[in-house]
């Protein structure tokens, strides 16, 4: 993989992960169970473990659920981050019952005295807090500002919040200052980087939208970001199954060749040249491809024009032809085969130098 530069932060351990001081960028999700259902809950986190998450974060939105929320921290697969808004005992108990790491914002938890219990009550527990600034949370100060623009407020905001956990001697955080449009959240992240440069980022596009939208505006947004060298880790937030998010996270480092944990997919978008069915063998792949877990690089080419010659660096792949299609390695030749057997003579190949697929 490709190397980009990366802003030096300061480490953070969030469980097991390391978050910032030049550790890969990590993944997260957020669980769409109710955390009162444990079991439900466990289910889908070891559904985005599988996928790829590294960091989970479940809501804590009353004391019912504090229960569930301790049993989750238990047998959770990967670290656990309580979410919590409004009230900070449920951040005081969160922290007692296993959470890996608190998420608040300090804009919306009640006085900067409650802050201080949160703030104590994760040094006792030796876990860091992820603060989290949006447009509802702001430091009052700065909230009915005229003044001050959106990003203005965003950034002030998330500086006072950090120097007054800092004034506490608390350092173990991380920062999000999230925006829904991928002007301002990139406005918001430079600005941050380098008026904190120590402090981990937390990136991604809130409210991003549904599954094609919010793919396209996180990849804008956080891919921009990260090709800058900003960000330590991230939450690609969409309006879809979860485990979503975490497959379009990893596709996003490895288009930027930062982080692969599966396979890379080369195909040509077809045209007249073409000579077989191209589009369902190229599915057909990637639907396999899935149950592969080497991160390998598979081409899947049309034509002879979007052949071995484009797709050189390639671990295996197809040029076809009119009906059939030589298979290649490392851009040379291996045998033909015929066009109904493409799929599956590609996959004998794969699977003999990379292992079976689930």
């Amino acid at each position: 993989m490709s190397e980009i530069a990366r802003i030096n932060t300061h480490p953070v351990m969030v469980g097991s992960v390391q978050v910032g001081g030049g550790a890969p960028v990590s993944v997260q999700s957020m669980c769409t169970t109710k955390t009162d259902n444990p079991d439900a809950t466990l289910r889908q986190i070891k559904e985005l473990a599988d996928a790829g998450c590294e960091i989970i974060r479940v809501a804590i939105p009353d004391a019912k659920v504090l229960d569930g929320f301790e049993e989750i921290c238990k047998f959770s697969p990967i670290p656990v981050v309580a979410d919590i808004h409004f009230d900070y005992k449920l951040a005081l108990e969160a922290a007692r019952r296993g959470a890996a790491a608190l998420r608040i914002n300090p804009g919306n938890i009640g006085s900067m005295e409650r802050v201080d219990r949160v703030i104590q009550a994760a040094k006792e527990a030796h876990i860091p807090i992820r603060i989290g600034v949006n447009a509802g949370s702001l430091a009052k100060e700065f909230d009915t500002r005229q003044d001050m623009t959106l990003v203005e407020k965003l950034v002030a905001s998330s500086k006072s919040f950090v120097e007054y956990f800092v004034s506490c001697g608390f350092n173990d955080i991380i920062l999000s200052a999230k925006a829904h449009d991928v002007p301002t959240t990139l406005a918001v992240y430079r600005a941050l980087s380098k008026e904190l440069p120590q402090i981990p980022l937390h990136v991604g596009v809130t409210e991003a939208g549904a599954l094609r939208q919010g793919t396209v505006k996180n990849a804008a947004g956080v891919g921009i970001l990260l090709e800058s060298g900003i960000g330590d880790t991230m939450r690609l937030s969409l309006t879809a199954d979860p485990v979503e998010e975490v497959h379009v996270a990893w596709e996003l480092l490895a288009a930027l060749g930062m982080r692969r944990n599966k396979p890379e997919l080369v195909s040509c978008p077809t045209c007249g040249r073409c000579g077989v069915d191209m589009i369902p063998i190229a599915e057909e792949v990637s639907k396999r491809l899935e149950g592969v877990r080497a991160p390998i690089s598979v081409a899947v080419m049309g034509c002879v024009v979007n052949g071995p010659g484009e797709a050189k660096g390639v671990d295996l792949g197809v040029a076809c032809g009119k009906g059939q299609a030589v298979l290649f390695q490392d851009g040379a030749p291996i045998k033909k085969v015929a066009e109904n057997k493409i799929v599956d003579e590609l996959f004998e190949e794969i699977e003999s130098r990379f292992g079976k697929s689930k």
